[in-house]
């Protein structure tokens, strides 16, 4: 998954949440601007490390963690990574699996897309929301990549941090300016096409994507807002992933 272009440098302001301020002294107003000043060194994005980190461990370490998987319907899987996303697995109490599933990776391209993903796109995000604000916008959306990926795929095997990614992409939208907005959604309709290839859980992609809407519409009110709506979105996207982690109990599967 290939990043946009520079698409972050056009937040509205050092913090994304529109506290741009413009310069003085051009009109006379004040005194006139010194010379240049060094820019403070950019926050370090803890939480897109430790995702990157995470990601490149399990990549590893599942082959001699994981269990071999044969479907009811007989197919083969082959080895199963012990965070890589199963409805009847997580059906059956392995809840970790909807957030694991972001460390799980299908080979080397796999995992090297998507970690350039985060250590560009993520990493930009969070230096500009802030990492504790990073970090529970990628908890709604990791959850709700991994709800529509049972919703749609309940016997299907999925793995990536795409949906989350995807997210990301999502609460995007409203806080970039006209400019940065314009290259975003070129980037996002680059990743529908993609969405749309044979193994590509697109049900995942447009899960995160749903659930990143809202947490980028909470970020454009401001942070007392967006502290308020977070974990009602959260609880909204685990009691989701949680219906759909039970669909013989819900009566629609």
């Amino acid at each position: 998954m290939s990043r946009p272009r520079g698409m972050m440098d056009d937040l509205p302001g050092p913090s994304g949440l529109g506290d741009e301020q413009g310069p003085r002294g051009q009109d006379g107003g004040g005194p006139p601007p010194g010379p240049q000043q060094p820019r403070p060194p950019l926050p370090t994005p803890y939480v897109s490390f430790a995702i990157i980190a995470g990601a490149v461990v399990m990549f590893f370490l599942s082959d001699s963690l994981g269990r071999n998987l044969v479907t009811p319907e007989g197919g083969r899987y082959g080895v199963v990574g012990p965070l890589a996303l199963y409805g009847p697995w997580v059906r059956d109490g392995e809840y970790w699996r909807l957030l694991g599933m972001v460390f799980e990776h299908g080979g080397p391209l796999h995992l090297l897309f998507n970690m350039s993903a985060v250590y560009s796109l993520g990493a930009s995000l969070e230096r500009g929301i802030g990492s504790w604000r990073f970090l529970a916008l990628s908890l709604v959306t990791a959850l709700g990549g991994s709800a529509f990926a049972l919703l749609f795929n309940f016997n299907t095997v999925t793995v990536g941090a795409s949906g989350m990614i995807l997210g990301w992409g999502g609460a995007m939208l409203p806080i970039l300016t006209q400019q940065g907005r314009r290259e975003h959604m070129f980037w996002l309709v680059q990743v529908a096409v993609i969405s749309l290839l044979p193994g590509v859980s697109w049900a995942g992609h447009l899960g995160g994507f749903l659930f990143g809407l809202p947490c980028g519409l909470a970020l454009r009110q401001g942070t007392k807002f967006y502290s308020r709506a977070i974990p009602v979105l959260l609880f909204i996207a685990a009691a989701l992933a949680v219906v759909a982690a039970n669909p013989q109990r819900h009566g629609y599967f």
